[in-house]
């Protein structure tokens, strides 16, 4: 049996993408895999919020495998909240304040990876793990655009300089000024 990290990693990544696709040109293993690798610090109050939010897929994948989290390394459960948890929890409350009924994967891959320029690498497309590095350093360390452009929720009229609000605030504009649209 895979190690539980491993079997974990899988199944973040049936979340967003099939699994079962052998087509290099079509599937994401490596970029998911630094998403992965990546740990997501905070240092805007109640960001950490949206890490807990990461977070709480280790326990709903533990639920899926019949498993409590008492039942395995508390170390693993306690871990810091990785880039891919968190853009995987953000996509999942763009699906349910927009449209509930959608795919999570549209929000992941037309949303967050397409807002920070990531949605093109395929693992059959010659990827490039230290440009993805410098996309996670200009998200994480917010070093994009005062009004959001280059990271997860560029907006079209700011109120503010969005490197200095939290990633929920970030997430409930885009939301506004998406559904107004």
């Amino acid at each position: 049996m895979e190690p539980l990290d491993e079997r974990y990693f899988v199944w973040l990544y049936s979340l967003v993408a099939d699994p079962s696709i052998e087509d290099q040109d079509l599937t994401y293993w490596e970029l998911l895999r630094q998403l992965y690798e990546r740990q997501f610090v905070w240092f805007i109050s109640r960001d950490d919020n949206r890490m807990e939010d990461g977070k709480q897929l280790r326990l709903e994948f533990l639920l899926s495998e019949g498993l409590r989290p008492s039942d395995v390394d508390s170390n693993w459960v306690g871990l810091g909240c990785s880039a891919l948890e968190l853009m995987i929890a953000m996509s999942a409350r763009l699906q349910f304040e927009i449209d509930p009924d959608s795919n999570l994967a549209y929000w992941f891959w037309e949303v967050l990876m397409i807002n920070i320029g990531l949605r093109h690498y395929t693992d059959g497309e010659g990827f490039e793990s230290c440009d993805v590095d410098e996309t996670l350093n200009r998200v994480i360390f917010r070093q994009y655009e005062p009004d959001g452009k280059g990271g997860f929720f560029p907006l079209q009229n700011p109120t503010q300089d969005q490197r200095g609000v939290e990633l929920w605030y970030q997430l409930s504009a885009y939301v506004i000024e998406r559904m107004a649209q």
